[in-house]
């Protein structure tokens, strides 16, 4: 392993302590670097240090760090105009991200959108859209989930520290149920012998917790990303799609990780064959600049009336011409296919790396979308949540950023930028077996 680098650098420690001073200490820092530029997958912090990117702004930046044609599209509008709030007057850039939108959902039929700031606000709008269209008000959510921190999106959201703790009450007519999680299956059960009880679930769920005919909403990220990088059976999705459809019940696809080619699809749902009735977009929809999106079928979409959905930044002239852009730039670099490889190519290698670690409890994934989970012991899956935490700063110490997930903290997740070199993401998948070693065997 080579030299470790000096972390925090001398001007790092210096902001470091300027931070401390003014900021809440409630935003927390996973590692104690400040990054002053970026490219494609590596960043360069202020002391000069260069690191391989495997988290990616947390899924925000599957385009990569400043990808030429977004710089270009924010430079440009920002000459042009910044900001008039689109709900006083209109332009032209909103309604050309709207069509584009449109145009790649997977959802058949008339559809429309409406825009916001973040993911949270998104979900909370897909909610409000449901309840409006359905005139119920009871939503359904799965255990393992995140879908944000505002108070209903932390009311669906599972795990408890440190989103929730404290931040009660919570919006109610939520319900919970488990997810498919079949390496910790709470029937105990084994895919594909079990029949799918998170499925049949939903016949006891009704009698015993709550009438079907109040349920506005179902919303369920296609892959859960903060509860652990939960990669569903083939079937799960489109069970829920069925009981839905069933009962009248408006399904909700988070797609606010998942979405923008992390998944070797634009969005996660198609690699399910799934038509949700409304999606939530995020993050990488404009390589990093704030935007987010509901998109959905025409006729639950128009059920708000007027001035009922909005907000004063929603749609910034900034944000749409820089997710026109990004999403452009998806298309033409074909970044969907190249996250199928990237992930078939990560998986193999972590496939080795189980074979000689017995940390590696289980390895899930679908495309670039990567995690694993750490146990001390395979039979009991014990969570190692200390030694995630020690991989992780082994990495870092070597130039690699990654970070952990699971309600647990004991899963490794990767979401590289989609457009990282092999050489890049050789080099990094290196420096992770040479921390499993040192890690697994207490190497110094």
């Amino acid at each position: 392993m080579s030299e470790k680098l000096e972390i925090p650098g001398l001007k790092s420690r210096a902001l470091i302590e300027r931070k401390n001073k003014c900021t809440a200490r409630g935003i927390s820092q996973g590692t104690p670097l400040f990054i002053e530029n970026a490219s494609g997958a590596v960043m360069t912090d202020v002391d000069g240090n260069q690191f391989i990117d495997f988290y990616g702004g947390i899924g925000v930046l599957n385009a990569g760090h400043c990808p030429l044609p977004v710089v270009n599209a924010i430079k440009e509008q920002a000459e042009k105009l910044i900001h008039t709030c689109f709900m006083a007057s209109m332009y032209e850039g909103w309604v050309d991200l709207a069509e584009k939108l449109i145009q790649i959902t997977p959802i058949k039929g008339d559809l429309k959108a409406t825009y916001v700031n973040s993911g949270a606000e998104a979900v909370e709008n897909a909610v409000k859209i449901a309840r409006a269209h359905t005139k119920r008000t009871g939503v359904i959510a799965f255990e393992m989930a995140f879908h944000g921190r505002t108070n209903l999106a932390m009311g669906l959201t599972s795990k408890v520290k440190p989103y929730k703790y404290g931040f009660g009450p919570f919006a109610p007519e939520i319900y919970k149920i488990p997810s498919a999680y079949c390496y910790r299956c709470f029937y105990r059960s084994n895919y594909p012998s079990c029949g799918m009880h998170c499925l049949e679930q939903f016949e006891r769920f009704f009698a015993a917790e709550v009438e079907p005919e109040t349920i506005a909403a179902m919303i369920i990220e296609p892959v859960q990303g903060e509860g652990g990088f939960i990669v569903p059976p083939k079937e799960f999705l489109p069970g829920l799609k069925t009981i839905a459809e069933k009962y009248g019940i408006v399904f909700i696809a988070d797609e606010v990780q998942t979405g923008f080619g992390r998944t070797g699809k634009m969005f996660a749902v198609e690699n399910y064959g799934v038509e949700p009735d409304l999606i939530t977009m995020a993050k990488s929809i404009a390589a990093g600049m704030p935007l987010s999106v509901v998109v959905g079928k025409a006729e639950i979409m128009d059920a708000p009336g007027p001035g009922m959905l909005g907000g004063t930044y929603a749609g910034n002239p900034l944000s749409c011409a820089a997710g026109l852009a990004t999403i452009n730039y998806i298309e033409e670099e074909k970044l969907p296919d190249r996250a199928a490889k990237i992930g078939d190519y990560v998986v193999n290698r972590l496939k080795v790396m189980q074979e000689k670690y017995p940390l590696i409890g289980d390895i899930r994934s679908l495309g670039a979308m990567i995690g694993i989970e750490l146990v001390k012991d395979r039979e009991t899956k014990e969570p190692a949540k200390e030694e995630t935490a020690q991989i992780t700063q082994e990495c870092l110490s070597q130039g690699l950023i990654i970070i952990s997930a699971g309600v647990f903290g004991n899963v490794i997740r990767m979401l590289m930028p989609l457009v990282i070199t092999n050489e890049q993401l050789e080099i990094a998948l290196n420096i992770l077996d040479e921390a499993f070693d040192k890690v697994q065997n207490g190497k110094n």
